[in-house]
């Protein structure tokens, strides 16, 4: 398969500020239409040229869709974003979401967003909705959920013409915007309105400030219709449009089925996740788990640490890591999650060993945007933990740990959402168009869609036992503070991690023993665990003589330790019934209606709310919250075609829904 390698991550734009209003000394143009006086006009603007001219107001009010798509070529300041939705908020219907899809390549910072957003008052609520989400951006995909869900931006951030390519969802609307062809020339390349067309249909409009000559000619050769209006202020004219040319349905990301109902097998993380990825696009969801209580496995330590583990060069791991711990940072800040639930003290990684050290500075001499990471070197890293330490580290600002149960329960508290517990799902079976789940008491439930998230209990199903999932044991401790270690101001990790002391205690952790599935407490692994902090720092030496209590769970691993996601292959008929190399994916033998979330080992916390996102997105039809490749990578049914000879079929046999 195809790695997942983007560039660098990026640099922001470089703005001048003239009247208090952002310009782009890059590209030497305004963002948006401005006037000294009339600090609104840019809303004015985009208000005229964007939401008029696609006729937004009148098709909202008539949407009988449960959905709708805007695609944006140049998302600069979010402007035309916020004026979309707030247009969006008073006219659609309240069960409808809003797809606004956008490319940016050199993006703002935070600062600089919250200083352009000052001046437009009108738009306050839905700015605060974003900037509250928004964080130090990385090159590739990023999804933000506003207003409970109702909007949904998928930004990329990269070169346009790499980024359309990744698109797959059809397009309601086109905002044509950027900085002048004159001065930004590749924005309007000849690839842009091919890629226009691609993702269009018979209703799709556009709409674009400018009235340049390639623009029109532009959009004529890829079978738009093409008209004119007065532009707006000191613009003579604009263009605007619908697609008139023939739609390319086989290229679009469109599913034949669009569930209305749930099952989601497995109350940790990544059940619960998914039941709300599900949910908040109005999807009813039934989550069933076996023990009395959601979140009693691995999900049911009192502490986990939320950062991403980056590798000294760029690999798949590292890409999935880095996109799922800013999504799940944005998902943080949509639940409102209590101090008591979820801390972003910050957390430092550090380089207590010469594998860690020699990784580390791999990944320092990536030079990673310092908004996110960081390197550090001893003193500062002493400073910002509160206590000396040995060695110096990487710092996230906005790591730090959550309470998983508190996550859990924050993810199911949604109305769309059933939690049935002490329910053990024996067996699975398939009448389409639904899917019985069946428990060892013969209770049985029903719904459109099952999808398989109870970690290594998936091998007790017949149509995912063949998963090559692995359980691996991992106790971790809670051990009483000491003066000095009570000092410590943020997380701390290495092979091992402590949090901040909560109720004068750390939590710390974790053994990782392959092949022993035993749940027993073990006083050696709490000192294990002990052990691991003193390279960090002499405030940890006394640790070992206090009072220390263990909890033990099993991870769920994968041979390439990246997660199983998305629709299953029936393993019996394609093991019996071997397909030629040369079928296409939708003549292999597919359960229709049947998905899996498994495999995310110990990174679960990070990695499982994005990969329910995913899969949501890929049922539905939605927007991808990750590039394509990258997805491709997670196919669950991956090992199983390896293993039959049939790598050719991995990359295929992806399917978005």
């Amino acid at each position: 398969m195809p790695q997942a390698t983007p560039a660098p991550l990026m640099h922001t734009d470089t703005l001048d500020w003239r009247d208090g209003q952002p310009y782009s000394t890059r590209f030497d143009d305004v963002y948006f239409s401005t006037n000294p006086n009339n600090p609104q006009q840019g809303i004015a603007e985009t208000e005229y040229v964007f939401l008029q001219h696609n006729h937004l107001a009148q098709r909202w009010q008539q949407l009988t869709t449960t959905s709708f798509s805007i695609a944006e070529t140049g998302f600069g300041t979010g402007l035309n974003f916020l004026c979309a939705c707030k247009l969006w908020l008073q006219s659609a219907p309240a069960d409808a979401r809003l797809h606004f899809i956008s490319t940016e390549k050199y993006p703002l910072t935070l600062v600089q967003m919250q200083k352009a957003h000052a001046i437009w008052h009108d738009l306050t609520e839905v700015s605060q909705a974003l900037l509250s989400q928004y964080n130090a951006l990385t090159d590739g995909v990023h999804r933000f959920s506003l207003f409970s869900g109702r909007i949904c931006l998928t930004l990329h951030i990269g070169d346009i013409q790499t980024v359309l390519p990744q698109v797959q969802t059809p397009i309601d609307a086109w905002f044509l915007d950027g900085f002048s062809p004159a001065k930004n020339p590749e924005m309007w390349h000849a690839d842009v309105f091919a890629h226009m067309a691609r993702l269009s249909h018979t209703t799709t409009t556009f709409a674009t400030f400018t009235s340049a000559g390639l623009v029109r000619r532009g959009l004529l050769a890829h079978g738009f219709s093409v008209n004119k209006a007065e532009g707006f202020g000191r613009k003579r004219e604009m263009l605007y449009g619908q697609f008139a040319g023939q739609t390319q349905r086989n290229s679009l990301h469109t599913p034949s089925h669009t569930p209305s109902s749930a099952i989601v097998i497995g109350g940790g993380i990544a059940g619960c996740a998914t039941a709300y990825a599900l949910a908040i696009r109005g999807i009813q969801v039934t989550l069933l788990e076996r023990h009395a209580n959601i979140a009693q496995e691995a999900s049911g330590n009192p502490r986990g640490v939320l950062y991403p583990r980056l590798a000294g060069h760029q690999n798949s791991a590292d890409v999935l890591a880095m996109s799922s711990y800013l999504y799940t940072l944005r998902l943080m800040a949509q639940l409102a999650m209590t101090a008591e639930a979820w801390n972003p003290c910050g957390l430092l990684q550090l380089a207590c060993n010469a594998r860690e050290s020699n990784r580390i500075e791999a990944v320092a001499s990536r030079r990673l945007n310092e908004a996110l990471v960081r390197y550090v070197d001893r003193d500062e890293a002493s400073q910002l933990a509160g206590i000396p330490l040995s060695v110096s580290g990487l710092y996230f600002a906005e790591g730090g740990w959550v309470s998983p149960q508190a996550f859990c329960h924050a993810l199911v508290q949604h109305p769309n959402i059933s939690v049935n517990t002490d329910v053990h799902v024996s067996h699975l079976t398939s009448s389409l168009p639904q899917w019985q789940a069946i428990s060892e008491s013969k209770q049985e439930f029903n719904a459109d869609i099952i999808v398989i998230a109870n970690a290594n209990d998936a091998l007790r199903l017949s149509q995912s036992a063949h998963l090559p999932v692995t359980a691996v044991r991992g106790q971790m401790t809670t051990v009483s503070a000491t003066e000095q270690s009570a000092q410590l101001k943020l997380v701390l990790c290495t092979e091992g991690y402590i949090t901040p002391a909560m109720d004068q205690h750390h939590c710390l952790g974790a053994t990782f023993a392959k092949d022993d599935l035993a749940l027993d407490l073990r006083d050696e692994d709490n000192q294990k665990n002990i052990e691991l902090l003193k390279p960090m720092s002499p405030s940890f030496n006394d640790l070992s003589s206090q009072t220390s209590v263990g909890r033990a769970a099993l991870r769920c691993t994968t041979p390439d330790y990246l997660p199983l996601l998305g629709q299953l292959l029936n393993a019996d008929v394609l093991t019996q019934q071997p397909p030629k190399h040369k079928t296409e994916a939708n003549k292999l033998p597919w359960h229709h209606g049947l998905y899996v979330n498994v495999g995310h080992g110990s990174k679960g916390l990070t990695t499982a709310p994005l990969c329910a996102e995913i899969l949501a997105s890929m049922i539905i039809g939605d927007p991808l919250p990750i590039e394509i490749t990258l997805a491709q990578q997670l196919n669950p049914n991956r090992f199983l075609l390896k293993t039959l000879g049939l790598k050719r079929l991995v990359d295929l046999s992806f399917k978005p829904a």
